[in-house]
């Protein structure tokens, strides 16, 4: 792994981190569901006016397109969508730590599903990962989290699983940027949907909604997405995914930092756990060449 892939990742890592910290700030003041849409719509926009005066096409293959409606839907309305609904109850950093353990539900369907094999470490590494989940997961529990929004992040991580798993389509065969743009609008215009039907548009104006609104469209929205398919493209998505062991790390202190929300001892000893499990699991997926029974998506 060169310099510049290595450089990638960690931007990757922070911008994808930092994200809950201003999804949260957003949905305090405005709708989720319509903020997001027009988040992604506006995001969308730049992407595919950059990418055409860039000489993209976005004549993709069906390969292509089949990983841009996945990615569409399963990251950008259903995990996304439903990370906004429930930080209107729950904080930032548990929100951060529940989409962290995407990396480990991304091997243990390899496993079960496409039949991948996993060696020792990977093992070591699923166990400890879902030991820190259920760690603290138990102690919020027991400080009485809202368990409404806490099951909307967990049925978005399993979308941002499926999302993951379906990237390498979406990523391959040039136009990058052009993809990136398209996905966020096939997003935004599934959650549109939901959002005219549910919300109310009540918006409270001030200058954290609009600076945390501009720098979810132009950072984690755009340029973090834009990262990943590159870094991707660059060193594949097994390498890649060893980048999401900081996002537990990351997550939990932008918001302590920004939004002064309390880490308790066990959020720090099962954070420490999930990346080391992820960090083993990765570890353990270069080891060993990944043989699925089907091909990927």
């Amino acid at each position: 792994m060169d310099i510049k892939a290595v450089l990638m990742g960690l931007a990757f890592a922070f911008m994808w981190s930092s994200a809950f910290t201003s999804a949260r700030v957003i949905v305090e003041y405005a709708p989720p569901l319509s903020a997001l849409a027009l988040r992604f719509l506006i995001s969308g926009l730049i992407g595919v006016g950059i990418a055409w005066m860039l000489g993209q096409s976005a004549r993709l293959t069906r390969r292509q397109w089949t990983g841009v409606l996945v990615f569409g839907l399963c990251q950008n309305a259903l995990y996304l969508g439903l990370n906004f609904v429930a930080m209107q109850t729950i904080p930032a950093s548990l929100a951060a730590i529940i989409a962290s353990s995407m990396p480990l539900l991304v091997a243990l369907v390899g496993w079960g599903v496409f039949g991948t094999r996993v060696r020792p470490l990977g093992i070591i590494g699923l166990l400890a990962g879902l030991l820190g989940v259920v760690l603290i997961m138990g102690a919020r529990l027991q400080g009485g989290i809202d368990l409404f929004g806490l099951v909307l992040c967990v049925i978005g991580v399993m979308s941002l699983t499926v999302a993951t798993l379906a990237v390498m389509g979406a990523s391959s065969g040039g136009n990058v940027l052009m993809i990136v743009g398209l996905q966020m609008l096939v997003g935004s215009a599934l959650l549109f949907i939901p959002a005219m039907a549910l919300e109310t548009l009540v918006v409270t104006w001030n200058w954290q909604l609009i600076v945390a609104f501009a720098y979810t469209v132009l950072v984690p929205g755009l340029a973090a997405t834009l990262v990943w398919f590159l870094l991707v493209g660059r060193i594949g998505a097994v390498k890649a995914s060893t980048f999401h062991f900081l996002n537990p790390f990351l997550g939990v202190t932008v918001a302590a930092i920004l939004l002064d929300e309390q880490i308790g001892p066990l959020d720090v000893v099962g954070v420490i756990i999930i990346a080391l499990g992820i960090l083993a699991v990765q570890l353990s997926r270069q080891a060993a060449p990944i043989t699925p029974r089907t091909p990927p998506v």
